[in-house]
């Protein structure tokens, strides 16, 4: 019997697959197909101060081996998430929940960690700092050591609960900015976000996108992923766990994602285009595990940095 528990800086988790955020909602749409206590966890859509519609359309566009996507954080705002779909959650989920914070400023990133300290099964702060600083023209909070370490200090100041930040690829040395996190006391991190990217229509010949840039997911990403996910344990690993995210499709992906250095993985465009992938990846682990001669899954973290 394969043991397919983990644990994300005291939180323990049942197996390692999470459905990851903006591809899963808040689990209300996934309840309506299989049980959702079979998951690890879930990581709930990116949730802002305030409501936003989101960006115009289109907003989706499919590339060979993935898809683009510029919703533009689309969600109902904190109280109604804190009002309606935390108390919805429990009904639908034993486990414990990982919420996505975004903000457009230091000061909405803490009051939206503080709001969540009263939310008894939200186990886990993702904050994903890939958002653009509105006080800093526009550049995103994960785009350089310093800003990276700005939002941690201002949310790690406000939570009581674990701090897991989302960092972005789209930068020149992310094993720097995971330093910076872990220096100003994130209790985690969670890597990687979405790749930049676009498409062009050759008959209107403009950009399918009306955002006109939007962030690459899917298979293509996981090499990439892998990758960050690797050079992020060799830099803090040892010290802080890291949830591996990009173009995990299969138990295998898994496997590799946390090889490469994670303690648990995140599932996002492989769900989107078959609702069932991480019910099934979840039920082909303990298949691959065997294979790898593991019977605990977690003996996997970090395994390919020290030999087989």
């Amino acid at each position: 019997m394969v043991d397919l528990s983990v644990s994300l800086a005291g939180v323990t988790l049942k197996n390692p697959i999470i459905p990851a955020s903006g591809t899963f909602g808040y689990g209300r749409e996934f309840a309506e197909i299989y049980d959702l206590n079979i998951l690890g966890s879930f990581s709930w859509k990116g949730t802002t101060r305030d409501p936003r519609p989101g960006n115009s359309q289109p907003r989706i566009a499919e590339t060979a081996a993935g898809m683009l996507n510029a919703v533009g954080l689309q969600n109902p705002g904190m109280e109604a998430v804190l009002r309606e779909e935390v108390p919805n959650i429990a009904k639908l989920f034993r486990g414990p929940v990982i919420a996505n914070v975004c903000g457009f400023s230091l000061e909405e990133y803490a009051e939206n960690c503080a709001r969540l300290n009263d939310a008894e099964q939200v186990r886990i702060l993702e904050v994903n700092i890939s958002c653009p600083n509105v006080h800093a023209g526009g550049k995103n909070f994960g785009s350089d050591p310093q800003s990276a370490a700005a939002v941690t200090r201002a949310v790690r100041a406000a939570a009581k609960k674990p701090v897991f930040m989302k960092l972005s690829p789209n930068v020149t040395d992310i094993a720097e900015i995971a330093k910076a996190c872990e220096a100003e006391g994130a209790d985690g991190l969670c890597l990687i976000n979405t790749l930049l990217g676009m498409r062009i229509d050759l008959n209107t010949r403009r950009p399918l996108l009306a955002n006109r840039t939007g962030g690459l997911s899917g298979p293509a990403v996981f090499p990439v992923a892998v990758r960050m996910v690797w050079d992020v344990y060799e830099a803090v690993g040892e010290k802080i766990p890291i949830i591996g995210c990009g173009g995990v499709s299969s138990a295998e992906d898994a496997a590799e994602m946390m090889l490469a250095g994670a303690s648990a993985v995140e599932v996002g465009a492989a769900s989107l285009r078959d609702p069932w992938a991480c019910k099934k990846i979840i039920e082909d682990l303990p298949a691959v595990c065997e294979r790898l001669g593991v019977s605990k899954i977690s003996e996997l973290t970090g395994g390919a940095h020290h030999g087989a």
